[in-house]
């Protein structure tokens, strides 16, 4: 921080206040100081409920670990975006806290401003590292069982932040605080750039060319590729939804739910891409774009903030556990299929046949098929009036079925049985580098 300007300060207040027109303040203040503020709120409260549930036992599973990394990574988010937008628009409209826009924000910006920047980068890969478990489970299934566990997820995440934080470290040198004095006499502290760091050669090369690839080409291509491919199978299964089983219908759900959330991303993300890349090609230009950066950074705000609402409204599970723990209710189901251990099956295609594979409590296989089926004749069971039975005897005792037991379910390898994922998004969507930050 610097406070050698001080005695050098002949301008009223911040040279960002200075010749601000009242219709830009007044579109600052509706769209930073109420929508953000209000949306940002409840987008809190949302990623909170939304980490309460997935971490319940009966949710514990490594997509919803990952799920887990990316609302932390919302809740970032969301945060710096109202301490460095939501609050410091109310001031030059109302006249409403002039101590944190002059006195508390200049000293929180050049430490916001980065961890904003790898909270975004974080989330957006942690959404790639979700489309590729997705992609994994649906299009490689038995390579899930080595790759998809919740251990590895945990590292995935743990990887992912130390890449972010990497990555966006040169932002804690991009900008420094002034002191100055306003039309009163006022001491006032002021964001501005360190021109020390912040070269024509910085500018152009980590700024621009590197932000935009390492931020939207190399995210959006690989996310449209493969999230291409699970949508591809989604189709494929639900074409043979009736022959699917209970577990693969919930599957099928769950990839509904991830490309929901993908699509969202890709539409919040579509206006801070467009707004990022004006900004590399018109140059000063840019400054005439302000309308459309405030908006892009609202819609990074609700990017970050909805993911719940999709949660309850496509996630059956979610909804069914949120409602128990919240609402003291929701439908009566037995207990055991709230549990991951009960609720995954092995399955695969024999002969153009659907065989399901279960691993009983005591190591056995056992293999079913229709129910109502007798096994061969010369096998050692018959068929009788009341049904099959061991002996064929009349009078012989019906051998009790073994215990239900903890199975693990991956999709099936033929395309009439495989079970879908998406990805999860969250975000190529901070406009952290536009000028008007500082």
């Amino acid at each position: 921080m610097s406070n050698n300007s001080t005695a050098a300060a002949e301008f009223d207040g911040c040279e960002s206040d200075v010749g601000v027109d009242a219709s830009d303040k007044l579109i600052r203040f509706v769209v930073h100081g109420v929508l953000l503020n209000l949306i940002g709120a409840g987008g809190l409260l949302g990623n909170a409920l939304s980490v309460l549930v997935l971490t319940r036992p009966q949710m514990r599973s490594s997509i919803n670990c990952l799920l887990v990394g990316l609302a932390a990574c919302d809740t970032v988010l969301i945060l710096t975006s109202v301490l460095l937008f939501g609050l410091t628009a109310v001031y030059p409209y109302t006249g409403l806290l002039h101590h944190y826009y002059y006195h508390v924000c200049p000293h929180l910006t050049p430490y916001a401003y980065p961890i904003a920047n790898a909270a975004q980068t974080m989330s957006v890969y942690l959404t790639l590292i979700v489309t590729v478990e997705r992609w994994v489970a649906v299009c490689h299934p038995f390579r899930a069982k080595a790759l998809c566990t919740s251990s590895r997820a945990r590292w995935y995440v743990l990887g992912t932040a130390a890449f972010a934080l990497a990555y966006n470290a040169p932002k804690f040198f991009e900008a420094e605080v002034v002191a100055r004095r306003d039309a009163a006499g006022a001491l006032v502290y002021c964001v501005t750039a360190n021109l020390d760091f912040r070269t024509d050669s910085y500018i152009v090369v980590y700024i621009h060319s590197l932000y935009m690839i390492v931020m939207y080409i190399v995210p959006f291509t690989a996310l449209a590729a493969l999230n291409a491919r699970i949508v591809l199978q989604v189709r494929r299964a639900q074409a043979e939804r009736a022959r699917l089983s209970r577990v693969q219908r919930r599957e099928l759900g769950l990839a509904t739910m991830l490309l929901v959330v993908v699509l969202v991303f890709f539409l919040c993300n579509l206006l801070p891409l467009v707004t990022n890349s004006f900004e590399v090609f018109l140059g000063d230009q840019f400054e005439k774009l302000d309308p459309l950066v405030k908006t892009s950074n609202l819609l990074v705000t609700i990017n970050s903030s909805v993911n719940f609402i999709i949660y309850v409204i496509f996630g059956e599970k979610f909804k069914r556990i949120f409602l128990k723990m919240f609402c003291g209710g929701g439908p009566r189901r037995r207990s055991t299929r709230d549990s991951p251990e009960h609720t995954r099956d092995d399955s695969f295609a024999s002969c153009g046949e659907r065989v399901s594979m279960r691993i009983a409590r005591n190591g056995t296989l056992r293999r079913s098929e229709a129910r109502g089926s007798c096994g061969p004749r010369g096998a050692g069971v018959g068929c009788g009036a009341a049904g099959c039975g061991g002996g064929g005897g009349r009078g012989a005792r019906r051998a009790p079925s073994p215990a239900p037991a903890p199975t693990v379910y991956y999709p099936a390898a033929s395309t009439d049985l495989s079970s879908a994922g998406a990805s999860v998004a969250n975000d190529a969507r901070w406009n952290g580098h536009a000028r008007h930050h500082f």
